[in-house]
């Protein structure tokens, strides 16, 4: 069971249909934003398994954890630039903003806590339509 200072909130906005959904999940201080979105049943794809070989994990973050150089706020106030690597896979998902992330290279901390992280209505993936993922 999660200590209070373990854990925090986190949002999830997704699409089903064109309809909106949102789902608040209790979210483990370092686990990763996949990690969080398969064990809460969020539809989070990550064909690659967190291997940055894809970009299915694409979320759209809450603006408020970027600086003006549009580094992402990793820990309390520590500003990191997205790798080249996850930058190449990020070129190819589908709704691309300047705020997108891969959810496997996110990590939940407690800054995070009642941030929204938005799924975009679709992705690009090489797997049939309809596919759904197996929870990891």
């Amino acid at each position: 069971m999660l200590e209070k200072d373990d854990s925090v909130n986190i949002r999830w906005k997704y699409y089903d249909n064109n309809e909106v959904h949102t789902k608040d999940v209790k979210s483990k201080i370092g686990d990763s934003l996949l990690e969080v979105a398969h064990n809460n049943n969020v539809p989070l794809e990550g064909a690659c398994e967190g291997s940055i070989a894809c970009s299915t994990c694409h979320v759209i973050c809450d603006k408020s954890l970027f600086n003006s150089y549009n580094q992402f706020n990793d820990k309390d106030n520590h500003y990191v630039s997205i790798s080249d690597r996850e930058n190449d896979m990020l070129d190819k998902a589908y709704g691309l903003t300047d705020i997108s992330r891969l959810g496997c290279q996110i990590h939940v901390s407690k800054h995070m806590n009642n941030k929204v992280f938005e799924i975009p209505k679709a992705t690009r993936n090489l797997a049939v339509d309809g596919y759904k993922p197996p929870k990891h």
